[in-house]
């Protein structure tokens, strides 16, 4: 019975002194604490008006006075952006609020500092009448708890009202302190459940916050997008020439001709040549995931990485297919930016052409003009249906998502006899990051 009596007791005053009720009476009493310098300032405006000469007055007028000369000063200073970050990060520890119901960050827009301004107001406003009756109700809930203990209490003029001088009152001032307790708790949980319920409306993110917000995740996702275009790309590559050579040296390996064993040693040497030059590029790539700055944001602006089409020769020479190349205009004239994804789209053209067209050669043709810089990649159909790897088919999405970052246009698709894929990339583009490269 008495513990079927004590869950009662247990859910009515836990909203009133329960851990989440004790956390918002703290940030009530932190308001209190915040409006100090304030209310102290507001005495010296109001005093003299009153004719008060010191600030620690038991006047009425005074303190309420200065309460409200401290207000407006109090939210004058709420109008520098760190007020809100500070309002946000106490409010979300201490109010019990939902993640992702407080915005980040400071105050930027009119319309949030507007609220920072109010929030901050109604916190030290709020925050400092229940400190002051969290200093003045508990001394005097236990002088009445303990009244009719204490005859001098009751005799003394400059304590207790003169109602407590009558035994009836005497005997009830022990309930009353209780009541006091209670009244103030019941005060100090309605005011934290008001805070509560406002902080996602004053302190929340305003739509420039949510704006600026989706602009972020934008962000992130192109780089990461980037990234996985980088390593696709390079990676890819490498592994499907390093295949098709070590199959092709795999076959004649046994062979007692001079010829094919030569052609074994050149195998095995494009093969080191492919892994060490794509380890290089992978270095490159991931050095985009350390380039942050001393707040852990990245630098998207910093200096872009990654071969261009100077290496060109290199590419060819270790893709392991034959590839007839043309060139019309001076390529090493190409931003580097342009240069970078120009160089990105004919390893992914070489990756196509080895893994659906075998060892079949392949026609390339870049010319630049003053108009774009063009990229055309022919390359013989399979006689038989090609191998499709799992989770393959985003190399031509990553060329045509390359192109159009930069302005351009992709196609590729069967010509007659040919698999065909054709770029054209504007010259100009990215010419703002130029550099000249080691």
């Amino acid at each position: 019975m008495t513990a079927a009596l004590r869950r009662p007791a247990a859910s009515l005053l836990r909203p009133l002194a329960g851990g989440r009720a004790r956390l918002r009476w703290t940030h009530l009493i932190l308001g209190g604490a915040l409006l100090m310098p304030y209310w102290l300032l507001g005495t010296v405006i109001v005093g003299p008006l009153i004719g008060t000469d010191t600030m620690f007055s038991g006047s009425l007028a005074l303190q309420f006075g200065a309460f409200a000369a401290a207000l407006p000063i109090a939210a004058t200073s709420a109008l520098f952006p760190v007020a809100r970050p500070l309002s946000v990060a106490a409010a979300r520890a201490m109010c019990g609020l939902p993640d992702g119901s407080l915005a980040d960050g400071p105050a930027r827009s009119r319309a949030a500092r507007v609220r920072t301004v109010g929030w901050f107001t109604l916190h030290v406003g709020v925050g400092g009448i229940i400190s002051g009756m969290s200093l003045a109700l508990p001394p005097f809930a236990v002088a009445l708890m303990v009244l009719p203990l204490s005859p001098a209490l009751r005799e003394n003029r400059l304590g207790m009202p003169r109602v407590f001088r009558h035994d009836l009152a005497v005997a009830l001032a022990p309930l009353g302190g209780i009541l006091s307790l209670v009244a103030l708790a019941a005060c100090a949980a309605a005011a934290g459940a008001l805070l509560a319920r406002v902080a996602p409306v004053l302190l929340g993110p305003t739509p420039s916050d949510r704006l600026a917000a989706a602009e972020r995740r934008a962000a992130d996702l192109a780089v990461r997008n980037r990234l996985a275009r980088e390593l696709h790309d390079s990676v890819g590559h490498a592994l499907s020439a390093v295949t098709l050579q070590a199959g092709a040296a795999r076959r004649i390996l046994d062979s007692d001709d001079p010829g094919d064993r030569e052609f074994v040693r050149e195998a095995l040497t494009a093969i080191e040549e492919t892994t060490r030059r794509t380890v290089g590029e992978l270095d490159s790539v991931l050095g985009l995931l350390r380039q942050t700055d001393e707040h852990g944001h990245e630098h998207r602006d910093g200096p872009p990485c990654g071969p261009t089409l100077d290496a060109l020769d290199t590419l060819l020479a270790h893709s392991g297919v034959r590839v007839a190349l043309t060139v019309e205009g001076d390529i090493a004239t190409v931003p580097e930016q342009v240069s970078r994804e120009a160089y990105r789209i004919v390893q992914e053209g070489l990756s196509n052409a080895l893994r659906h067209g075998g060892d079949a050669p392949v026609t390339l043709h870049v010319a630049l003009s003053t108009e774009k810089l063009g990229i055309t990649m022919e390359n013989p159909l399979p006689t038989t249906a090609p191998v499709v790897r799992p989770g393959g088919g985003r190399g031509l999405r990553g060329v045509a998502e390359r192109a159009t970052l930069l302005g351009g246009h992709a196609s590729a698709g069967q010509d007659g006899p040919l698999w065909r894929l054709s770029v054209a990339l504007p010259p100009a583009a990215g010419a703002h990051v130029r550099r000249d490269r080691p």
